[in-house]
């Protein structure tokens, strides 16, 4: 029962996050950003969220970075929209690479595919 309670608590904080950097954060940085996925502790005290952002090395370092300079400010949004918990998590933001590993899966196989194409018999 209380891991459906972690799931709920993180769908809504992913929803919140997104809804914090589209809506109030005013970095630049942070512009092309959008939350992957969060992981929430079973006590609901930290929160691992993986930010998705598209661009160059040097632009998703810069977007992650300026999440985590913003971290207090975002924390404080959180306590004070979801009322359902006692304390706002602690943050702690990672960019995800999983969708850039993705998408050199796919060309790397669009690759192979063209230089050895399939046999139509």
């Amino acid at each position: 029962m209380a891991t459906h309670r972690v799931e709920r608590v993180a769908a809504q904080l992913r929803q919140e996050i997104s809804q914090i950097i589209i809506r109030d954060l005013k970095d630049p940085r942070v512009t092309m950003a959008s939350i992957s996925d969060v992981k929430l502790s079973p006590d609901l005290r930290n929160a691992t969220v993986k930010v998705s952002v598209l661009g160059e090395p040097e632009q998703q370092e810069a977007a992650v970075e300026g999440l985590r300079h913003a971290r207090g400010f975002i924390r404080r949004e959180i306590g004070a929209r979801l009322t359902n918990l006692r304390f706002a998590p602690e943050l702690r933001f990672e960019l995800d690479r999983g969708i850039a590993y993705s998408v050199r899966v796919s060309q790397l196989l669009r690759e192979v595919i063209e230089q050895n194409p399939p046999a139509n018999g």
